[in-house]
């Protein structure tokens, strides 16, 4: 890396554009939250490790308050550090202040990599299709699991460090090869389809619903206690029993078994911790019957 330096670029922000077409963005390249993009409005966004930072970083070498930009009235963006304690470097040189280009690479911490970009609102569908694709699973539209391993570590790291609740819940439904077998695959689709939309239209806003693979699905709960995803879990599995699940015109029973799990601090000590807890649970659950919750009393 260079010296630190304080350089400071006038230009438009793209060839040919005004600035009212097109919007300001940061793109996630690398770290965690690959391809999401960050839109930077007018006046001063933060980014650092805060809860408070207008564009959040989970990276622990990204200081709490790391920098700040200051998008101006003419589209202009001005990038200043914040006397972060490991530096921004915009395209290799670490910089105090700056004012972006479009293209410019961004490092704050020891993974991150954002780039600075405008867009017009085309580009920008096509960035957040991008992200989607990168993060959702095609059949049933939950999150897929390369977004819950980040996200897991990410709610745990922030629980452990802020004393929060936090629980998980791992969903299977029961006898889905049965299903496979006697209605068809096609069929065994439209169940996982089905069942996700019935859950993600009961879970908050705040909750990840994820499909690890197969007929396994998980829900990260942030600031819930294991009590309240307690009756979370059995809410959603009376849910699925009550639901119709129609192919070709004949009815499916379906029912699910689920694993909870939550963060007790000294006890759990990585979101993988909770993970095996919530697993044992929900073989605890179906070598009890199936279609029943097992979690922590």
């Amino acid at each position: 890396m260079n010296e630190e330096q304080t350089v400071i670029r006038r230009r438009q922000p793209v060839e040919g554009w005004a600035s009212s077409e097109v919007n300001a963005y940061l793109i996630v390249l690398s770290g965690r939250s690959v391809g999401k993009m960050f839109k930077v409005p007018v006046g001063r966004v933060n980014l650092g490790r805060s809860l408070e930072a207008d564009v959040r970083l989970e990276d622990e070498g990204v200081s709490r308050i790391h920098a700040n930009m200051e998008r101006r009235d003419d589209g202009t963006v001005l990038l200043n550090d914040n006397g972060s304690t490991n530096g921004t470097y915009v395209n290799g040189t670490r910089v105090s202040q700056m004012e972006l280009s479009d293209g410019d690479r961004i490092q704050v911490g020891s993974v991150t990599i954002l780039k600075f970009s405008y867009q017009d609102s085309l580009e920008e569908q096509f960035q957040q299709q991008l992200y989607e694709s990168a993060t959702r699973d095609p059949l049933t539209q939950a999150y897929n699991k390369r977004f819950f391993t980040e996200q897991m570590e990410k709610d745990f790291s922030h629980a452990s460090r802020h004393n929060l609740a936090l629980s998980l819940v791992i969903m299977d439904v029961d006898h889905f090869k049965k299903i496979n077998d006697t209605h068809g695959h096609p069929a065994g689709d439209h169940v996982l389809q089905r069942l996700a939309a019935a859950v993600m239209g009961s879970l908050r806003a705040e909750d990840a619903f994820c499909r690890m693979g197969g007929e396994e699905f998980c829900i990260i709960m942030r600031d819930c206690a294991g009590p309240e995803a307690m009756v979370l879990a059995d809410r959603l599995r009376a849910l699925i029993e009550a639901t119709r699940f129609v192919y070709s015109g004949k009815e499916i029973p379906v029912t699910m078994s689920l694993g909870v799990s939550a963060f007790t601090p000294g006890r759990h000590t990585s979101g993988a911790d909770l993970v095996q807890e919530a697993d044992q649970y929900l073989y605890s659950a179906k070598r009890g019957g199936r279609n029943r919750v097992a979690g922590p009393a």
